[in-house]
């Protein structure tokens, strides 16, 4: 059995959850999923600094410097020697009595963290997949990375009943983002996607392609845009970590483009695959 962070500690991967854990009780807590390529995290830095700003959103503490947490992260890998895969860590806000008010200060935050394997998706970011569109009920915090996902989980498993790779989220008729990834558009060779505010979690994923575009002379428009608009475009994708970018060629019974992953699309994918060769080259 792999072993998991608990706390400051390694320690063999049994039941450590206690039924008064906050995050267990209320989902009172952040997380963050990190991407291992070639048994390298990639982009860990901007993992941790986007776990300091949920952590402020919500007025949680964290135990330990995320200096101190990148290295006990980075100690996980090695000892579970994860070639290909996730990290997934969760900080809560504790356990205490059941209350819906925070608990006193001196209820300290739990740490948890474990690995899984888990492979590339390159198959489908050469073939591409379908998406559906799913009404957005989520809250107006979805900037802060918690865990509360039960509209994200409801989401995918409309997205899987319908045999699709996710769930395109819209609020009214402006597209946000979808189930566990980012959404991003093509239309007259300009990429679009939805402003990094409270409707959508600024993905680390998305912030790296919106660097590679501007790198590849794409022009960039952090706008929002309707469901029609989504449907006529040239081309549609998703990111996330370890998804990394999956061309959308239909979306619900609309075909996207000409039905292949498109021009733009491909110069992402193929830029975001060297930046994770580089990453383990620089690393090793």
């Amino acid at each position: 059995m792999s072993k998991m962070l608990f706390n400051t500690e390694i320690i063999e991967r049994n039941n450590v959850v206690n039924i008064e854990d906050r995050a267990y009780q209320f989902g009172d807590g952040i997380y963050e999923v990190i991407g291992v390529y070639n048994g390298k995290p990639l982009m860990l830095d901007e993992h941790m600094q986007r776990l300091e700003r949920s952590a402020r959103e919500i007025r949680l503490t964290l135990p330990e410097s995320t200096a101190k947490l990148k290295k006990r992260l980075e100690q996980l890998v090695s000892t579970n020697e994860l070639h290909e895969g996730i990290i997934y860590m969760q900080v809560s806000r504790g356990v205490a009595s059941r209350e819906h008010y925070f608990p006193s200060a001196d209820v300290s935050p739990v740490i948890v963290a474990y690995t899984r394997e888990e492979e590339r998706m390159t198959d489908v970011e050469d073939k591409g997949a379908k998406a559906v569109l799913v009404e957005d009920i989520r809250w107006l915090r979805c900037d802060i990375k918690t865990l509360n996902l039960l509209p994200n989980a409801m989401a995918k498993q409309e997205a899987v009943e319908n045999d699709a790779i996710e769930a395109i989220l819209h609020r009214g008729n402006i597209v946000t983002e979808a189930s566990a990834s980012n959404v991003f558009m093509v239309k007259n060779g300009e990429l679009y996607t939805h402003p990094a505010d409270n409707y959508i979690l600024n993905g680390i994923t998305r912030r790296k392609l919106l660097e590679l575009a501007s790198e590849l002379g794409i022009n960039v428009n952090e706008q929002t845009f309707t469901v029609d608009e989504l449907l006529a475009a040239d081309e549609v994708f998703v990111s996330a970590t370890k998804l990394d970018i999956i061309p959308v060629l239909q979306v619900d019974d609309s075909i996207i483009g000409n039905g292949q992953p498109g021009n733009i699309t491909r110069q992402l994918i193929h830029a975001f695959r060297n930046l994770y060769e580089q990453n383990t080259e620089s690393r090793a």
